[in-house]
């Protein structure tokens, strides 16, 4: 088995004892920026994300932005300039928190206003030593700190939350399961949505009939060639009726292939 560089490391069933403080080396690491460090690991420390956090395959850093606040009340945000409603983190105070440890991978900051995160980054982030993710609250983030470090945004979709913590949950969730040995079954990702740019095809077990409603006989058929233009079938009419957006590059893609 290959050495991760592992130090002395005391097991814990406590979600926030599983997060470490670099302790692997050469181990896949989200590293987060929060003014709310208690919402870590959060439901990452739970199911397989949880075993692999707790077995080290990878690990998670979190940087509480509250500690490099200014003056006695550690204030971490101003009025915007020109004014408006609510309140922007301070570009000063987020450089100090950024610096404080090594930014790990590419440097992302939450915001609506991102590109929209798909299983194509996902399985670039999971390729690469791991992701440092900035979640903003209030109005958002002095424009200056995404222009002095190059910050990258990333959108979930088209919708507001109140802060970053639930979408960078969301991200590592969908990059961690990637990882090699997390899933432990990797045909599970090659056969899943949006794998082979198409929506997954419908999913059945036992018992064969249930309520009147029959499993479709060609998946008890025996036959793999079969099941499998089936599930390919489905999976492309799925994505024509619900996605068609999906659909038009999925085409665009055979077409390009094609020529």
């Amino acid at each position: 088995m290959r050495s991760l560089g592992r130090k002395s490391i005391s097991a814990s069933a406590q979600p926030r004892d599983l997060m470490q403080e670099r302790e692997l080396e050469n181990t896949w690491t989200a590293r987060v920026l929060t003014l709310y460090p208690d919402m870590f690991p959060g439901i990452l420390g739970q199911s397989l994300t949880g075993k692999a956090l707790k077995d080290r395959l990878w690990q998670m850093e979190v940087t509480d932005i509250r500690q490099f606040g200014l003056g006695k009340h550690r204030a971490v945000d101003d009025t915007p300039t020109g004014g408006g409603a609510g309140m922007v983190l301070r570009a000063d105070v987020l450089d100090a928190a950024i610096a404080s440890r090594p930014v790990v991978g590419p440097l992302i900051y939450l915001s609506p206003r991102g590109r929209r995160f798909d299983q194509a980054m996902a399985h670039n982030l999971a390729a690469g030593p791991g992701v440092t993710l900035l979640c903003g609250r209030f109005e958002g983030v002095d424009e200056r700190i995404i222009e002095s470090r190059q910050i990258i945004e990333v959108s979930l979709g088209d919708f507001i939350l109140t802060g970053g913590e639930l979408a960078a949950q969301a991200m590592i969730d969908a990059t961690v399961r990637l990882l090699p040995n997390v899933l432990g079954n990797a045909s599970s990702v090659e056969e899943e949505s949006f794998s082979s740019g198409l929506l997954e095809h419908p999913q059945y077990t036992r018992p064969n009939d249930w309520g009147g409603r029959a499993v479709p006989p060609v998946l008890i058929s025996g036959h793999h060639g079969k099941i499998a233009e089936w599930r390919r079938a489905q999976s492309e009419k799925l994505t024509q009726d619900r996605r068609p957006d999906l659909w038009a590059a999925y085409q665009a893609r055979k077409d390009h292939e094609g020529s």
